[in-house]
């Protein structure tokens, strides 16, 4: 008995025991990190429904210029790249032989014009002379059929004074419309041929200029629906970055390009400063309609993960909630939000690297 009631005595000493020495070699709840962050708010915002492509200048209009007449170039009047005016002179010519058939033509048009004259006298004559009796009508006629021929010889002429005189004027060679001529192709002393190589110049008319650029055959609708109500805008940012160029949808092709997908679009542009070119690669923006109250967040709030789009919500005790959303599109740095947002929420724009679910954070203006 007396050992049994020793051992009752123990017991109580040894689980307290134990429990003090559990107690003491326990770690401590690790701390946990507040990470910090930048945020940005969710808004109701009226966006812009656009869409976006590359694509390519092209000239208003082209002219390829070539002489009329087969001579020698005697003067180039302009320099390889020049912004030239409609009706500004280009190249001449030497003119000296089509001012021989010029005079030529002039002097057999006064001489059957004389002819012409004299006949006329004579027919009235004869006439006169057959009222009276004196001669027979075959003279008469014979008579008023030399005055006929007389003029016609004079209008063959005055056709070929005009023709001489139009020689004369194709050795002076002027712009046909206004725009930036190309490389020179001639030089003086060049001999030329009419409406035959080599070509004098080429002029690109860029002031107004097209841009040539194609959307997916599935915008294709909308954009039909779009340019009923109205003209549908169009802007044309250059390769430099810079400020973009204003226009106007001016063409949809009438055909689907099979082999793409994708359907053909024109936009016009004023380019009064001449910052389009031809042939260079520009970013373009058709702009459709407006989207009002859209819900916007921040660009760089959205991430994209295995499961989609997502970002991080920072809740009112500064935790993080991962959110998955839908967006519809991006435009201008704002990320539109189609599911998964209401207005006026906080999210994280920078420092999601470090986040899970349940993160505590605090706002920091710079990182």
């Amino acid at each position: 008995m007396r050992k049994f009631a020793k051992q009752n005595l123990l017991f109580p000493f040894l689980i307290l025991a134990v429990i003090t020495g559990c107690t003491e070699h326990a770690a401590p709840p690790p701390d946990v990190p507040v990470i910090p962050v930048m945020v940005g708010q969710s808004m109701e915002k009226t966006m812009p429904v656009e869409l976006h492509a590359i694509g390519t200048g092209q000239a208003y209009s082209t002219v390829s210029i070539e002489s009329q007449v087969a001579g020698i170039v005697s003067a180039v009047h302009y320099t390889q790249g020049q912004y030239v005016k409609k009706g500004d002179l280009l190249v001449s010519l030497d003119d000296r032989p089509f001012q021989a058939a010029l005079q030529l033509a002039e002097a057999n048009l006064a001489k059957d014009k004389a002819n012409e004259a004299l006949a006329d006298v004579e027919a009235e004559r004869y006439q006169k002379l057959f009222d009276s009796g004196v001669v027979p009508k075959e003279q008469l006629d014979q008579q008023l059929a030399t005055a006929a021929a007389d003029k016609a010889a004079v209008e063959a002429d005055e056709a070929s004074v005009q023709t001489a005189q139009l020689n004369v004027s194709f050795c002076s060679i002027y712009a046909p419309i206004s725009g930036r001529t190309g490389a020179q192709l001639v030089y003086p002393g060049t001999v030329v041929k009419a409406d035959d190589v080599p070509i004098l110049v080429v002029i690109n008319e860029i002031s107004p200029l097209y841009v040539n650029f194609a959307v997916p055959q599935q915008y294709l609708d909308p954009v039909k629906n779009y340019m009923a109500k109205g003209r549908l805008s169009v802007q044309a940012t250059p390769s430099d970055n810079s400020a973009p160029e204003d226009g106007y949808l001016s063409f949809v092709n009438n055909t689907v390009d099979a082999t793409t997908g994708t359907i053909q679009l024109i936009g016009t542009f004023a380019n009064s400063d001449l910052r389009l070119w031809p042939g260079e690669f520009v970013n373009v923006v058709l702009r459709l309609s407006e989207q009002e109250d859209a819900i916007v967040v921040p660009s760089q709030a959205v991430m994209t993960g295995q499961s989609g789009d997502y970002l991080f919500v920072v809740k009112p005790d500064m935790t993080v909630d991962l959110r998955t959303v839908k967006v519809e599109r991006t435009v201008n740095g704002f990320s539109v939000i189609a599911e998964g947002m209401k207005p006026g929420e906080t999210v994280v724009t920078d420092g999601q690297v470090r986040l899970i679910q349940g993160s505590k954070v605090k706002v920091k203006t710079s990182l």
